[in-house]
C-alpha cells in the first residue's frame, strides 16, 4: 500500500481524534524510523515514551517470537509461568514497600487501578490532584487531569471528588488535604503538562503530607519510569516512594502493558472479582517486558539515560540564545524547549528536516528520545531543532 492510499484509508476510517503529522512510517531499528519511501527520521518522539529501549530490539523481538510460538494468551484466572518472572523482575525493581502488582494494558488503566484503590483501602472519595497534571483520557484517570480542552465535553460524568491545585506549592496542597483525601496523585515530572519539575522539597512534602492525614500517595510514573529520567523510578530523585506507582508506556518495548504497584495491605484491600481486566498481564506482553527489563539492567540504559541527558541538555542550551525560546528544562532523556510562539511550523520545520519531535501543549516541544539512541544522532536532532527554531524566528522578525 502506498503512502497517499495510507493516508486515505485512515484519514477516511480512523476515529479523528489524534493530532497527526504528515509521515507514514513503515519500519524502525533503535533510534530511527523509516518512512514508506525508506527516507530516514530520528525519533525525538519515542512514541510518547514508549519506544524506550528504541524500535524493534532484537531481544524484545526474540522474546515475543518465543513466546508467540509457545503461548499467546492466558487469562489471569489461570497461573502462568511469564506472568510470575514478570511480576518478580518487577518487585526486584519496585520502590521499597511496592509488593503487589496488578497487570493491565495501559497507563490510564493503571491509574483506574491506583483511584479504586485508595477509594476501597481508605474507606474515603476525596483526591487531590495537580494543575497541569495528567493521567489519561478514560473517566477516572480524565478525572484526575487537569486540562479543561480535556474535560469539558465530558465534564458532567466526571468523578466530582477531585481538587487541583498547583504543581510544586505544598502550601496550596496543605490547605486541600484532609480528614476525607483518600489520595493524592502526581507526577514527579510533568510531561504532558510541559515537562515541569518538581522543585525540591515538593515530592518529600507531599509524603509528609499523606502519612499526616492517612491518605495515600499515588505516584505516576507511567512516563518518568524505567529509566527515562536517568534513575530507574524519576521519585527517586527526591528520594520519596509512594503508596500506589502507576507505570506503562516503556514497560513492555512497545506492546500494549500497564501496571499499578501498591504496597501489600493496600492491594489487598481489593476483593476477588472487584477490579479485573481480560488481557492483563497476557504471556506474549509480560515476555516483552521481561526481555525489556533485562534491557535496561544489562544495557546500563539508566546510567545512559543520565549521561546523554547531560550531554543532550549541553547541546541544546545554546537554544536559550534565540528570542523565542524560553527555557530548556529536563531530567536525564525528557527535555522540554519552551518557546515564546505557537511550536507548530517548528515541529514541522524539524520534520521536513529529517527529525520527529513531540510537542506539549502549544508552546513546548518535547523530546523523549529511545535510551539506546547514539551523541551523534543527539548532536544532529540538536542541529535540526536549532534550524527549524532559527527559521521560525528569521520569519516571526
Amino acid at each position: 500500500m502506498d503512502e497517499s492510499r495510507i493516508v486515505e484509508v485512515e484519514e477516511s476510517h480512523l476515529a479523528r481524534v489524534y493530532h497527526r503529522f504528515p509521515i507514514c512510517i513503515r519500519r524502525g531499528r533503535g533510534a530511527l524510523l523509516y518512512d514508506v519511501e525508506g527516507r530516514r527520521y530520528l525519533d525525538c518522539m519515542g512514541g510518547y515514551g514508549v519506544s524506550l529501549v528504541g524500535h524493534s530490539h532484537p531481544r524484545v523481538v526474540e522474546a515475543i517470537r518465543e513466546q508467540c510460538e509457545r503461548l499467546i494468551f492466558c487469562h489471569s484466572s489461570i497461573y502462568n509461568d511469564v506472568r510470575a518472572e514478570l511480576v518478580e523482575r518487577l518487585i526486584e525493581i519496585a520502590p521499597e514497600g511496592l509488593e503487589k502488582v496488578f497487570l493491565s494494558n495501559s497507563g490510564a488503566e493503571s491509574v483506574e487501578c491506583a483511584i479504586k484503590l485508595a477509594v476501597k483501602y481508605t474507606g474515603r472519595s476525596e483526591f487531590i490532584s495537580m494543575v497541569r497534571g495528567y493521567h489519561g483520557k478514560t473517566l477516572g484517570a480524565l478525572s484526575a487531569t487537569w486540562n479543561p480542552k480535556y474535560r469539558k465535553a465530558f465534564k458532567p460524568i466526571l468523578i466530582p471528588n477531585f481538587k487541583f491545585v498547583p504543581f510544586g506549592r505544598l502550601d496550596r496542597v496543605e490547605e486541600a488535604i484532609s480528614n476525607r483525601t483518600a489520595a493524592v496523585i502526581a507526577e514527579p515530572i510533568q510531561g504532558e503538562g510541559g515537562v515541569h519539575i518538581a522543585p525540591e522539597g515538593f515530592l518529600q512534602g507531599l509524603r509528609k503530607l499523606c502519612d499526616e492525614h492517612g491518605a495515600l500517595l499515588i505516584l505516576d510514573e507511567v512516563q518518568t519510569g524505567f529509566g527515562r529520567t536517568g534513575r530507574m523510578w524519576a521519585s527517586e530523585h527526591w528520594g520519596v516512594s509512594p503508596d500506589v506507582m502507576c507505570v506503562a508506556k516503556s514497560i513492555a518495548g512497545g506492546l500494549p502493558m500497564g501496571a499499578t504497584l501498591a504496597r501489600s495491605e493496600i492491594m489487598d484491600s481489593l476483593r476477588v472479582g472487584e477490579h479485573t481486566t481480560t488481557f492483563g498481564g497476557n504471556p506474549l506482553a509480560c515476555a516483552a517486558a521481561c526481555a525489556t527489563i533485562d534491557i535496561i539492567i544489562e544495557e546500563r540504559l539508566v546510567e545512559r539515560a543520565r549521561r546523554l541527558g547531560g550531554f543532550f541538555m549541553e547541546l541544546l542550551s545554546n537554544l536559550q540564545d534565540l528570542r523565542i525560546v524560553r527555557d530548556v528544562r529536563g531530567l536525564g532523556l525528557m527535555i522540554g524547549v519552551e518557546c515564546r510562539v505557537d511550536i507548530y511550523n517548528v515541529l514541522m520545520g524539524c520534520i521536513r528536516r529529517g527529525m520527529i519531535p513531540l510537542y506539549s501543549g502549544r508552546n513546548v516541544i518535547r523530546l523523549l528520545p529511545p535510551l539506546v539512541i547514539k551523541e551523534d544522532e543527539l548532536a544532529e536532532a540538536a542541529q535540526i531543532l536549532e534550524d527549524a527554531l532559527r527559521e521560525e524566528e528569521q520569519k516571526i522578525g
